[in-house]
């Protein structure tokens, strides 16, 4: 039943886009390490979030009372490429390349709403390098080290603009896995260390004093187990510590009152469950549902999103070496009411409200053993 779990985890491609504060993308999935053998696979996944909200207090000459942004998401595609090799009976070692997080910001120019032709672009890339240790037929550790680059800009209607450029960083993967093979049962529990980027900073286009944002720390409980023949249930538990993450650029802080351009006040457990089945032995699917709870907080305007509810299709063929999986998700993003610029607005003023938004995804992922 092994090809069942890379349609499950396929699944789990590309909904980040609107999730954890529209930042969390790649949910850090290191589920490689356990393919039998050694192993490569390459994935792409396509996310299209729509979010769009109306203006509910004046700004000067800056949009309308009742102004609709329109869609202020872009739409993004991702990659990643993992390795695993077999090192011996007892160790495994795989590297991944990924897009932890990401964020994409485009407000419509010609809408009536203040934050029109505000655009904002964050970009990561993280190599991890993890080695799995096998205790035993049950037990298993691992550890690792990840590298991570980092980079944004932004462009606001009221004339700010923030060019950071690329930084790099480091951080460290600590985990455990139960399984039991005969009943395909595994359980595995991982670490991801926050990560401290140092960003030099140019701010309405002169060089200003470098700031410093955390990647935050997260942590992934993934499980498996079969239920029936040929049937496998799985799901998993994803924390980040968002409340860590905050950009706070000096001349940014200086203009507008001492807030955040970006910031979160509540951390985010995002939860996924799902079945899949072995159709023969070259055809397997498989069916999740996910859920990520509103906390009724405030949020930044280049993020105003609230949870989220998803669910998902996959199915995987399987010839000889070669795994071949897509996957769809169609997800429901939380409502959620954006915090008005201060000044002239006191702190924790609503500004914008954003509700009944949506989008999907879709992923493609190769596989091959060699």
């Amino acid at each position: 039943m092994k090809h069942l779990v890379s349609a499950a985890g396929l699944l789990a491609v590309g909904a980040s886009g609107a999730l954890a504060g529209g930042l969390d993308r790649s949910g850090q999935d290191l589920g490689i390490i356990f393919e039998s053998g050694n192993y490569v696979e390459l994935t792409y996944s396509n996310v299209r979030p729509d979010v769009s909200g109306t203006q509910l207090l004046p700004l000067g000459p800056f949009g309308s009372v009742g102004g609709g942004s329109g869609d202020m998401t872009g739409d993004y595609e991702s990659f990643s490429l993992g390795v695993k090799v077999a090192l011996d009976d007892r160790f495994d070692l795989a590297f991944v390349l990924d897009e932890p997080i990401g964020a994409i910001v485009n407000y419509d120019a010609d809408q009536d709403y203040a934050y029109a032709g505000s655009t904002a672009k964050l970009d990561n890339r993280a190599l991890s390098t993890v080695l799995r240790y096998k205790i035993n037929d049950n037990f298993s550790v691992m550890g690792g080290v990840r590298i991570s680059s980092l980079s944004g800009e932004v462009a606001l209607f009221n004339g700010y603009t923030l060019d950071a450029a690329k930084d790099t960083a480091y951080g460290y993967i600590l985990g455990a896995a139960y399984e039991r093979p005969d009943i395909a049962l595994r359980v595995a529990l991982t670490y991801n260390s926050a990560i401290d980027h140092e960003l030099e900073a140019i701010e309405f286009g002169v060089p200003s004093t470098p700031f410093e944002t955390t990647i935050p720390q997260s942590v992934n409980l993934d499980f498996q187990t079969g239920i029936a023949a040929d049937t496998l249930l799985f799901g998993s538990v994803r924390w980040v510590e968002w409340t860590a993450f905050d950009v706070s650029p000096a001349l940014y802080l200086g203009a507008f009152g001492g807030t955040p351009l970006v910031d979160y006040s509540s951390d985010r457990t995002t939860y996924t469950l799902g079945i899949g089945r072995k159709f023969n032995e070259n055809w397997s699917g498989a069916f999740s549902l996910g859920y990520e709870g509103q906390n009724d907080d405030l949020t930044g305007n280049l993020g105003p999103t609230d949870g989220i509810r998803m669910a998902g299709l996959g199915v995987t063929y399987t010839y000889e070496a070669i795994k071949i999986s897509a996957g769809v998700r169609y997800f429901e993003i939380g409502d959620a009411q954006s915090r008005a610029p201060s000044p002239p607005y006191p702190p924790e003023t609503p500004f914008g409200d954003f509700k009944d938004n949506s989008g999907y995804a879709f992923g493609l992922q190769v596989g091959y053993s060699f």
